[in-house]
């Protein structure tokens, strides 16, 4: 910024009080039908999947690799969806599949490393990154994460028996 672009920018007046609300209210409201628009046909959709083959097909196509994590196959879907889309979409399709404490923490811990790649990605080559690079190394730290935390976990499962079990018995 230049100094007349700075100086202008503090010469404007700020807005009144109901201005600054009515414009966060409107602006709070695009937003929320924004994330509407995605979220409910999502969560319809796979709720509707869930009463047939097809998504318990998929589940079992995607098992072997979800399962490296503790995750059911079920979930391949709830990823695509963070990784394509946005968090909200993938909290759209997780909510219908009945998970696990665990496995909702283990998909928060990896979308919240990884989504929304393909935007992401974009912005990153435009500004000179190597967008691709990154989009790996997101995915790389992503499933690295989640081996961590169902490591952490299952020791957590140990120690929580060994430290539930009776005195003197084995």
């Amino acid at each position: 910024m230049n100094e007349t672009e700075t100086s202008a920018a503090a010469e404007e007046p700020i807005p009144d009080i109901p201005t600054r609300i009515r414009t966060g209210l409107s602006a709070g409201f695009w937003t929320s039908v924004k994330i509407i628009k995605v979220s409910v046909p999502l969560y319809v959709a796979v709720t509707l999947l869930k009463e047939t083959p097809f998504i318990d097909l998929l589940g079992k196509v995607f098992a072997p690799v979800m399962g490296i994590f503790g995750l059911p196959g079920e979930t391949a879907f709830a990823f695509v969806a963070a990784f394509l889309l946005n968090m909200y979409a993938a909290i759209a399709v997780m909510v219908p599949l009945n998970l696990t404490p665990f496995q909702v923490t283990q998909c928060g811990l990896m979308m919240g490393i990884a989504h929304n790649l393909v935007v992401e990605g974009g912005v990153l080559s435009t500004t000179g990154a190597r967008g691709g690079v990154l989009t790996l190394c997101r995915l790389v730290i992503a499933c690295a994460a989640g081996l961590l935390l169902r490591g952490l976990w299952g020791l957590w499962e140990i120690a929580a028996a060994w430290a539930m079990s009776p005195p003197g018995l084995s």
